[in-house]
């Protein structure tokens, strides 16, 4: 009775070891950096593509025991197929059932996402019956884990295009695309001094070219991943003290690129923050808008230009007219007050806009990097996610370097698997989205308490 009873939990702990369970939780954190990077909110798509990468991750992880099954016979007896736990033939069918399903699951999410996944599943697949061995190994490993996140973002868009398709015909456009991290109504027209707004929202890109601004996330992670399959080439006989520290060089370098990111947005405008200006109303046009706005009331053959669309293109291009009319080197209205020329600086980059005598004035000089990061809530989150994993990955390395010996190396591949969740956190709130990293970095302590049943590696 006894005996009857346990086999079902034996059998259910052999393939939570055959799947690596407690691998699971480095997974979602991909789709939703990916979703970030996007500027977009989880939704329905980014839901489809954390099941897809489930799915091929878990198939990933039964294809590799099966094609190893030889090699663990002599290296890792223990493992559930060498002894005898779970058939060859049931780790194999259990890869092809579950890339289905993740193919499936990406196929809802749209097309271009199912196009990401197909190549995501190819990878992997190729990964583990050839190119594991190879030197192309950690290169493979890389692209899959870039193409994890890249599937992330490709959901996202399609979702929010097909939502906005769909709600296209909604009244007063009322209804709210999927996915969208911000609002997409009437307020956000371009009012003109013409007799109604034009409406001129930021071109919207859908499909594989939507994904393009979450390349540098993919690369970060994917950097990172190379480093991690790298050291676990060594793990089952050690041996190897220079590939934890650069690895471990490499994990520093890759934290710094993350915090760096925030030097390159310093003195851009958030999107939606409100200007004013004759020329505008509310939220912050487009760079592409304003210059459509422009050419769309300005001069064209066989017509003189208007002075409305000479305003438009010169706001476009960030020159500032004089109060009494016209513009650096014209005549000023009669009886207005002579401006000083120098305004058209006032578009440049490091000049503030004109201020009341006319002239551009250079702007403040930046606060420090400390109090930049003090005064910001997100740059600070940041801050402590790359924190976090640092301390995840680097000491398991480090010791690693020191004592390359089996245990410890195996050691550094867990730390190492366990450290993509605070990266992924980090990317998603150096994308400007801290709930999500917040969110991805909730999954630690569960991947923690389940790793103490399961092993990583």
């Amino acid at each position: 009775m006894g005996s009857g009873r346990g086999a079902p939990r034996q059998r259910l702990r052999a393939w939570a070891e055959l799947l690596r369970v407690s691998a699971l939780f480095s997974v979602p954190g991909d789709a939703l950096a990916g979703a970030a990077a996007v500027g977009r909110r989880p939704g329905r798509g980014t839901a489809l593509a954390i099941g897809a990468s489930l799915c091929l991750y878990e198939a990933g992880m039964a294809l590799n025991d099966w094609a190893d099954r030889d090699e663990d016979a002599v290296d890792r007896p223990h493992r559930p197929i060498p002894s005898g736990r779970i058939s060859p033939a049931a780790a194999l069918g259990a890869a092809g059932v579950l890339t289905a399903a993740g193919l499936a699951l990406a196929a809802r999410a749209g097309r271009p996402a199912l196009t990401v996944a197909t190549g995501l599943a190819a990878t992997v697949w190729a990964y583990d019956l050839h190119l594991k061995h190879t030197k192309a190994g950690p290169a493979a490993m890389a692209a899959a884990r870039s193409l994890d996140l890249l599937l992330g973002a490709t959901a996202a868009v399609a979702a929010t295009g097909t939502a906005t398709r769909t709600g296209a015909g909604a009244a007063g456009g009322a209804r709210r695309p999927d996915n969208v991290a911000g609002p997409r109504t009437m307020a956000d027209a371009l009012r003109t001094p013409g007799p109604g707004p034009v409406i001129l929202p930021p071109p919207a890109r859908g499909g594989l070219t939507g994904a393009l601004p979450a390349l540098p996330a993919a690369l970060v992670l994917g950097a990172y991943t190379y480093g991690v399959t790298a050291v676990s080439r060594h793990e089952t006989q050690g041996g190897s003290t220079g590939t934890p520290l650069a690895v471990l060089a490499t994990t520093t370098a890759l934290a710094a690129a993350v915090l760096g990111e925030w030097r390159g947005r310093r003195g851009q405008r958030p999107e939606g923050l409100a200007t004013t200006g004759p020329a505008t109303v509310g939220p912050a046009p487009h760079p592409e808008a304003r210059l459509a706005r422009a050419a769309g009331s300005g001069s064209g053959p066989g017509r003189a230009a208007s002075p409305e669309g000479i305003l438009g293109w010169a706001a476009a291009l960030g020159v500032t007219s004089q109060p009494g009319g016209g513009f650096p080197g014209q005549s000023a209205a009669p009886g207005a007050t002579p401006q000083p020329e120098g305004t058209l600086g006032s578009g440049l980059p490091g000049w503030a806009p004109a201020g009341p005598g006319g002239g551009a004035v250079p702007a403040a000089r930046p606060q420090s990097l400390l109090g930049r990061t003090v005064a910001d809530p997100t740059r600070l989150l940041t801050l402590a996610l790359t924190g976090a994993y640092l301390r995840t990955a680097g000491p398991p390395l480090l010791h690693a370097a020191l004592n390359p010996s089996p245990p410890l190396t195996q050691r550094a591949v867990g730390g190492g698997i366990r450290a993509m969740i605070p990266l992924q956190a980090a990317l998603a709130a150096r994308a400007g989205s801290p709930v999500t990293g917040l969110a991805v970095m909730g999954l630690v302590p569960l991947a923690r308490s389940l790793a103490r049943k399961v092993s990583l590696t």
